[in-house]
């Protein structure tokens, strides 16, 4: 099964196949602004299963991988015994026989070609495998990424899904390439021990008599070590988080002129980021003359003990060599393996921080046998909607109004009062509380989401474009749109004008959020780009909000033909845009409080013609006690 597929609808069970009880992410959003967990358990069941999965694909090229890895362990076993049999026989007094030494000499030209091949093939196939898994990961992340609802990227922070997006799979790409060597660091050194006690017991006891004292020292400096690194990697983290809101408020800092006080700030950071590191650096370079030192003591005692023996013709010259060989790489595979626990110990908790995201439930989700309809009437109705991100704050109460197919209506009220929650809900980024939301006369859980992406077409106030040419951008709802189709919707908002007095036109690529445009203009290329959608519904929250007077004059001329036909909601504080609506609603704390045209409306002098004179009219046109009435009661938009 497709990885991506099956992590979809993934169970969050234990190694033992109970259900585990890790939080989701979901349930510890309100944890999530904490520094996260650096290190977890060397070996967490939970994890390895769900690691599991993905490696499940590369089965064999792993099995080869292993073979690869036992090979060359295996080669550098017989080495020193091929060593050792060439002294002791080939080499040794009274030995003519030269045929024996040029079949120790083939040998052993045999076993390093091995050596060299297996080697190879193990850093070739171990190294692609890890890449492709780190693919699949990124993959199935990203495509969680993309379906989740948006009340969980609401309360996550975007910097933290990229480390976990980047880091952390690489943290599971790093215990996946080092695993595999563990296993032959294991098989080594336990066949090195095997091998010194098979060859001589005596010597082989006295040679490993070292081994207590690396334990004890391991003991002792592990902990020690683990907490100067995670001091470390806290320090590292907190630096760089300074140094991020620095760059990003670069402009309040110049204009409060806070450069002296921001630069004391970060270099106090930098320096306890200076003494972390040293720390740690110290804890890593003192194990390195320890086990050098262990190691020169193992090989005096074979010199010592070894060379008596042979002198004392009760041990083979070549027997000694060989020791000495094994005893050079003793220390290596221990030397591996205690980096390694530190490896196992970032991944699992890299890999339960990534199956967290991956395990984040999908709140809103197409119905099993929801509707897929080709064409709708553009009709939205509430029928009394209650709806609010936490429970127990409802935003809106009881909401009930119907718009009519090719109706433009205008939501207005003050801030908070819950227009956008209620443009939000028409294309159902969230699903309701209670009540019902109806589109097309189908409630909008009771058809697909993809459709309702069809149907409904949506302008924001902060435009987002891509890093990709103004022709991509205006037709990123319908790709296969000609360029005469591009260039007719942009000159409907009055956008190709300014397009084609650009060097390469259409062609034209887009910076990052399309930075190297003014505003006004890439919100006109936002505006083109849901016209092109050549969607039933359009919804507009606040879209001539950045745009000069007289750019939206051009724009309102367009709308007077482009919505014929078309429903549209429109949040909006423009004059043109209110006035010309069909039919005003006017919300307050969540709820309706007063609907209809702009003449009723101003005529009855509620919340919506104080709302509007406060925007539209002149200061010394309002009387004092109302303009005090206004402010008081937080009810002027700003």
């Amino acid at each position: 099964m497709n990885p991506v597929q099956s992590q979809q609808d993934a169970t969050r069970r234990d190694g033992s196949g109970a259900e585990t009880d890790r939080p989701p992410l979901a349930v510890v959003g309100s944890q999530i602004s904490q520094d996260e967990e650096l290190f977890g358990r060397a070996f967490d069941p939970w994890v390895i299963k769900r690691f599991m999965a993905y490696l499940a694909p590369y089965k064999r090229q792993l099995l080869i991988g292993l073979g690869c890895v036992l090979a060359f362990t295996l080669t550098q076993l017989t080495l020193p015994l091929l060593v050792r049999a060439t002294i002791d026989h080939a080499l040794a007094d009274g030995a003519d026989d030269l045929s024996l030494l040029q079949i120790f000499v083939v040998a052993f030209l045999g076993v390093v070609v091995l050596n060299y091949a297996a080697n190879h093939f193990m850093e070739t196939l171990i190294g692609k495998t890890a890449q492709r898994l780190l693919f699949d990961l990124r993959r199935a992340m990203y495509a969680h990424l993309q379906v989740v609802s948006l009340s969980f990227m609401d309360r996550t922070e975007v910097g933290r899904l990229m480390s976990r997006l980047q880091g952390d799979v690489n943290a599971l790409q790093e215990f996946l390439e080092s695993s595999i060597f563990a296993i032959g660091d294991l098989v080594l050194l336990v066949g090195i021990v095997i091998v010194l006690l098979s060859l001589d017991p005596a010597l082989g006891g006295l040679t490993l008599s070292v081994l207590p004292l690396l334990l004890l020292v391991r003991i002792i400096w592990l902990p020690l070590a683990r907490k100067a690194f995670m001091r470390a990697r806290e320090a590292s983290s907190t630096t760089n988080a300074a140094l991020a809101e620095n760059v990003h408020g670069i402009r309040a800092i110049q204009e409060l002129r806070r450069e002296a006080v921001n630069f004391e700030l970060f270099e106090e950071k930098a320096r306890e980021n200076l003494d972390a590191h040293l720390a740690a650096s110290r804890y890593t370079n003192v194990m390195v003359p320890i086990v050098d030192t262990l190691t020169g003591s193992a090989m005096a005692i074979v010199i010592l003990i070894g060379g008596s023996m042979v002198l004392d013709n009760t041990l083979d010259v070549g027997v000694m060599v060989a020791f000495l060989f094994y005893v050079q790489r003793f220390f290596d595979p221990i030397r591996s393996l205690t980096l390694q626990y530190s490896i196992m110990q970032r991944a699992m908790a890299a890999g339960q921080r990534i199956f967290e995201v991956m395990d984040v439930e999908v709140e809103v989700q197409d119905a099993p046998d929801a509707e897929d309809p080709a064409e709708i009437d553009g009709a939205i109705e509430f029928r009394d909607v209650t709806f609010g991100y936490e429970r127990g704050n409802p935003i809106l109460r009881n909401i009930t109004f119907k718009v009519q197919p090719g109706e433009t209506v205008a939501l207005v009220g003050p801030t908070g009062s819950g227009k956008t929650s209620t443009t939000a809900l028409v294309h159902r980024f969230y699903d309701v509380w209670e009540g019902e939301v109806l589109v097309g006369g189908r409630d909008v859980r009771a058809v697909t989401q993809d459709s309702l992406g069809r149907h409904i077409a949506m302008v924001l106030q902060e435009p987002f474009l891509f890093s990709a040419t103004i022709e991509e951008n205006i037709r990123y709802a319908k790709t296969g749109s000609t360029r005469a189709q591009v260039e007719d919707a942009a000159t409907a908002v009055g956008a190709h004008d300014f397009i084609m007095r650009l060097e390469n036109g259409y062609d034209t690529m887009l910076d990052q959020r399309g930075s190297n445009l003014s505003l006004g203009q890439r919100q006109l290329i936002s505006f083109a780009r849901a016209l092109l959608a050549d969607a039933k519904i359009l919804v507009l929250d606040e879209a001539t909000a950045s745009i000069d007077s007289y750019t939206e004059l051009e724009i309102q001329r367009a709308l007077a033909r482009l919505l014929k036909d078309r429903t549209a909601m429109v949040i909006a504080h423009r004059l043109a845009t209110i006035r010309g609506a069909d039919r005003i609603i006017v919300l307050e704390g969540g709820e309706i409080v007063e609907q209809g045209s702009h003449d009723a409306l101003m005529a009855s002098g509620g919340l919506y013609a104080r709302l509007y004179r406060m925007n539209y009219a002149s200061f010394d046109d309002i009387p004092a006690d109302e303009v005090a009435k206004a402010i008081a009661s937080g009810e002027r938009e700003t």
